[in-house]
């Protein structure tokens, strides 16, 4: 039955984007040029921000729930969990509400699906069976949100909604690392966890490196990057060692840690180019 869902989903995704691309294979010669209004650009980044924060929550609940499950940090898990839920949730109306674009409103609608499906597996009892599931899930919703983040620096193409998008990208990417880690730990141990792992390290440490040198940054945008990097050339090592394991603890708050501290980062990108 879960398969068969899960089957579904997939189908679901494909059929999405097929019908997006024809859909702008059409309208071609008459889509409308990107905005240039101050305002319109200020609230779409506003919007970038949001929808890219519903990535790092995707995989934040995944990692909440099997942290949870394998009894590891426990209360602290389950509380996250039940905060991203209810923030996954809050965001998405907002999201609905403040979007026009069809193409997008018809993503978001498989999204809240899935949302649905996400919260109810994610209160479940803990089984490996679950366990896979919402990380499927979760993966789907993380190609849902970077469709929305995309389609919407589209309307605006200016540097600014690819940097807030870009250090967005960053808090998800610690939480996908965190994700995997414990789905290893907890018996996932198949050739696709390691990967997904090694390829978020990866990821990271790229973006990271352009960050850094953003000639936009402010002192307290670069104050708070040479905190992480410092953090970051330490850590990134432990996250590499999946398959030997023996530190959760250590990289759910060192993932923890370089999440918030990314917010942070990417709010004050956002407020940098209002």
């Amino acid at each position: 039955m879960r398969n068969k869902m899960i089957k579904n989903i997939s189908v679901a995704v494909v059929a999405i984007f097929v019908l997006s691309e024809v859909s702008i294979a059409e309208e071609v010669n008459t889509a409308p040029s990107a905005s240039s209004d101050p305002v319109v650009i200020s609230d779409t980044v506003k919007l970038i921000d949001m929808a890219g924060k519903q990535r790092m929550l995707s995989q934040r609940i995944a990692k909440d729930y099997l942290y949870a499950g394998k009894k590891i940090a426990p209360a602290k898990a389950n509380k996250q969990l039940k905060s991203s839920l209810a923030e996954l949730i809050e965001s998405h109306k907002v999201l609905v509400k403040s979007i026009n674009d069809p193409d997008i409103k018809n993503l978001l609608a498989f999204v809240e699906m899935s949302t649905e499906d996400f919260e109810s597996t994610a209160n479940e009892e803990f089984t490996l069976d679950n366990a896979q599931l919402v990380i499927d899930l979760s993966e789907s919703m993380l190609e849902g949100s970077q469709y929305v983040v995309d389609s919407l620096k589209e309307t605006v193409k200016i540097q600014e909604s690819k940097i807030v998008g870009q250090a967005g990208k960053q808090r998800m990417l610690a939480q996908r690392i965190a994700k995997y880690y414990i789905a290893y730990q907890a018996g996932i141990k198949d050739k696709n966890t390691i990967d997904q792992m090694k390829a978020a390290v990866a990821t990271f440490s790229e973006s990271h490196a352009v960050l850094m040198v953003n000639a936009a940054n402010t002192p307290e945008i670069n104050r708070k990057l040479n905190e992480i990097d410092r953090l970051w050339k330490i850590v990134y090592k432990f996250y590499l060692n999946i398959e030997k394991g023996g530190l959760p603890l250590i990289v759910f708050n060192t993932t923890d840690n370089i999440t918030k501290k990314m917010n942070q980062i990417t709010g004050l990108y956002v407020e940098l180019y209002k």
